[in-house]
């Protein structure tokens, strides 16, 4: 992997050295850093105001306060990893300073300054990417290209879930005073697991019209939704469900496809994809990964970004893709709010 990623860094190298920014310095901000940290020649700075913890510290990674003093020292690309509602703002200060980034999920928590950003990218000609891990999980993958070998047929509908218990994602933190847990914040169901949106829209295209209850319906201490059920209807005909929620036990991550001519089932958390055939009514197995680190994805989200760097190409999902995904999830939650059929402009 270090070689392959090694590879991906000889245009920056004129210095010898890959600088990066990161801003924000929660769980994912960890995560994108320690991933860093298997590339070599690399310096690492940190915009956050959290004091230089030992991990830092071990890892030599300078922290400053001020963005402003962080788009001074010219950083090859940034990582924004901050919390939603910031996310807009500190997109536009990098776009405007000529800074290629990729951007944690979702692109925003409104629409406000969104085209402002977009306009920004495309005049500066910068490479971006929505940080969406499942477009480069292996089961997502896989079900792309069943989907694009026509294994079913025509694809008539598709189901997602995406449940798990809040307060088990992080055991170490208050998961009150997550930016998950606030809606002023950016946080909510919906925002927060934009990633099954993200996927159906890679793998179906256009949505057109959204129909949800969202809202808070469990005793967890939150001031924004932990339960939307969805219904999507896409330009393809084709018509989608989608469960979300922040408080069910087991976690459960799973998808079904149904096709014209058979069924695609995923187990996202257990790595494993069923096919079954209407004619011989039978199940057979198509993926099925045993001990797979889920922080590969990130890896490989990593690699494509450098990599669209490098060479000055699209990344797979660009602040473009990022806006329609997000007009999407607003849309879902305004459906709520109106109890009403919601077109995706």
């Amino acid at each position: 992997m270090i070689k392959k990623q090694r590879k991906y860094l000889q245009a920056f190298e004129k210095h010898n050295c890959l600088k990066t920014l990161i801003v924000g310095y929660g769980s994912i901000g960890k995560r994108h850093i320690q991933n860093l940290l298997n590339y070599s020649d690399i310096e690492i700075i940190v915009c956050t105001k959290r004091k230089q913890d030992s991990f830092l510290k071990r890892n030599q990674c300078r922290v400053i306060k001020s963005l402003k003093k962080c788009i001074n020292e010219n950083p090859d690309f940034a990582i924004i990893s901050n919390v939603t509602s910031l996310h807009i703002e500190t997109a536009v200060e990098l776009a405007n300073a000529g800074i290629h980034f990729l951007m944690e999920k979702p692109l925003g928590h409104s629409e406000n300054d969104i085209n402002k950003l977009l306009n920004l990218v495309k005049r500066k000609k910068l490479i971006t990417l929505i940080g969406c891990h499942l477009r480069f999980d292996p089961c997502i993958i896989k079900i792309k290209e069943m989907i694009g070998k026509k294994k079913i047929g025509k694809v008539l509908a598709v189901q997602a879930e995406n449940s798990s218990y809040l307060p088990d994602w992080h055991p170490y933190e208050n998961y009150k005073e997550s930016y998950t847990a606030k809606k002023e914040l950016g946080g909510g169901v919906v925002l927060t697991s934009i990633h099954e949106l993200d996927y159906l829209y890679w793998l179906f295209g256009k949505i057109i019209d959204v129909f949800s209850i969202t809202g808070k319906f469990s005793d967890l201490e939150l001031s924004c939704d932990d339960m939307s059920s969805i219904l999507l209807k896409f330009k393809a005909g084709i018509v989608g469900e989608v469960h979300l929620d922040f408080f069910q036990k087991p976690a459960v991550r799973r998808c079904k496809i149904i096709g014209t001519k058979g069924i695609i089932t995923c187990d996202v958390n257990l790595n494993r994809i069923k096919l079954y055939n209407p004619i011989t009514k039978k199940w057979s197995i198509k993926l099925d990964l045993k001990n797979y680190d889920k922080n590969e994805a990130y890896k490989r989200e990593l690699d494509h970004f450098i990599k669209c760097v490098q060479n000055n190409k699209k990344s797979i999902n660009d602040v473009v893709e990022g806006a329609n995904v997000l007009k999407i999830a607003l849309s879902i939650i305004k459906s709520s709010k109106i109890k009403k059929l919601v077109l995706v402009k």
